[in-house]
């Protein structure tokens, strides 16, 4: 097979214009069980009901992975298609998707949505940075099985490409199909279907050649959910052909140009200073980082640069010094997560693996102020602000096959659900 990055057009499943707004629903990893219930309260066409169907269950132990919780999503769907609250294409299309940036520039992150191949993702040619966990790709597993479609899309990095971003200027500068200044959790999208209007043969056709000419596409978030769709296709022999042939070797991506995403910083929260008082702290620092007291709260403007809270000692400003991270470092290495994890976390805090070790929590898209009312709050003794991660360190890290640190990113804003479903069994 051919080292290319196809990204396909395909029948997908969307809402009605006017179901749209009320359809739209954040992933079902953004939100948890109760926030879950109170979006869809009172929503009866909220996609939350395919996505987390435990809301509509009985309590119960572990009811969200229970067989009773896939066949409901998989009721739910054929509930929506039913009631003609989703309907198919007419024909193969693409979505042009667009929505707010969250970091507050004031931009817009945009990107196309099509089909990724199953077996290029299991070549390596849609590149990976994390590791996965077996219980939650496991779920995932079965969700798509028993759902019989893939009803969110993988978010994917590509290299900005011009042939891309001429069909996007072209596509973005006529009324959008869809506008949704508001969703049900405050957000906002617009999107474009491409395959349908009157020069639409040739922008399908500029994006096919444009994506079967890039080598590589880049798992931004969604890493469960490609493994996941890679072995539902396992699982079913690996099936060659086409998303009419074989769909169930083919899932849903929004591919976003990486110059176009939006990255919000990935904060860290410590329990306790290790048996360090917060001074003998600051003195160990020293030896890696210079280590200044801010008057107000510190977000890092540039790589190397940490903020540090410590309760009831304020704000502290860490800079790295030179050639602590040697200028030959692997992609990996020279991340400000990784230097953190290395210089502080694991020789001063003593949390060693950041995956497992309880002492440690995560915090994305949150401002500075939110990280120091936590740690004032008392359940932590400080807090680590970042720099966020950019999405070419992502797309270096995945190309020289190494493992990003736990909760290095946090891409913003993701897609919503039920826009544009695949399916691999047909649902109604």
């Amino acid at each position: 097979m051919a080292s290319v990055a196809d990204l396909l057009p395909f029948r997908a499943l969307r809402p009605t214009v006017d179901a749209a707004a009320e359809v739209a629903a954040p992933p079902y990893d953004v939100v948890d069980e109760a926030e879950a219930a109170a979006l869809a309260t009172g929503r009866p066409r909220s996609f939350l009901h395919v996505t987390r169907p435990e809301i509509d269950l009985p309590a119960g132990p572990d009811a969200a992975h229970s067989a009773a919780a896939y066949a409901a999503s998989r009721s739910a769907l054929a509930a929506l298609v039913g009631a003609g609250v989703l309907a198919r294409d007419a024909g193969p299309t693409y979505t042009v998707y667009a929505a707010p940036a969250a970091d507050g520039s004031g931009g817009t992150q945009v990107g196309i949505v099509g089909l990724v191949s199953a077996a290029q993702y299991r070549a390596g040619v849609v590149r990976t940075h994390e590791h996965t966990r077996p219980d939650k790709l496991e779920d995932r597993r079965r969700h798509i099985e028993t759902v019989g479609a893939h009803d969110e899309p993988v978010l994917l990095l590509a290299a900005p490409d011009a042939g891309v971003d001429e069909v996007l200027a072209a596509v973005t500068a006529r009324p959008p199909d869809l506008d949704v200044p508001q969703a049900v959790d405050g957000g906002a999208f617009r999107l474009w279907v491409v395959g349908t209007g009157p020069d639409d043969a040739a922008h399908v056709a500029a994006l096919g050649a444009a994506f079967a000419a890039m080598p590589d596409l880049y798992v931004a978030d969604g890493h469960h959910r490609s493994e996941a769709a890679a072995l539902v296709w396992d699982g079913h022999g690996h099936p060659a052909g086409g998303p009419d042939d074989a769909p169930v070797g083919w899932f849903p991506a929004l591919v976003i140009p990486a110059d176009r995403a939006c990255v919000l910083p990935y904060d860290r929260l410590v329990t306790d200073l290790g048996g360090r008082t917060p001074e003998g702290l600051l003195d160990a620092l020293a030896a890696d980082w210079e280590v200044a007291a801010s008057a107000g709260p510190v977000r890092p403007a540039r790589r190397g640069e940490v903020g540090l809270y410590l309760g009831g000692h304020g704000w502290h400003r860490l800079t790295v010094r030179p050639g602590v991270v040697p200028d030959d470092a692997p992609p990996v290495v020279r991340l400000d997560v990784s230097l953190l994890q290395r210089t502080v976390l694991d020789p001063f805090l003593g949390i060693s693996d950041p995956r497992t070790d309880p002492r440690i929590g995560f915090l994305g898209g949150r401002t500075p102020a939110d990280l120091a009312a936590i740690v004032d709050g008392g359940r932590f003794a400080c807090a680590f602000t970042l720099h966020p991660t950019s999405p070419d360190d992502v797309m270096a890290v995945a190309l020289s096959g190494e493992v990003m640190p736990p909760k290095s990113t946090w891409f913003a804003p993701k897609p919503y659900s039920g826009l544009f479903v695949h399916e691999t069994v047909p649902v109604v």
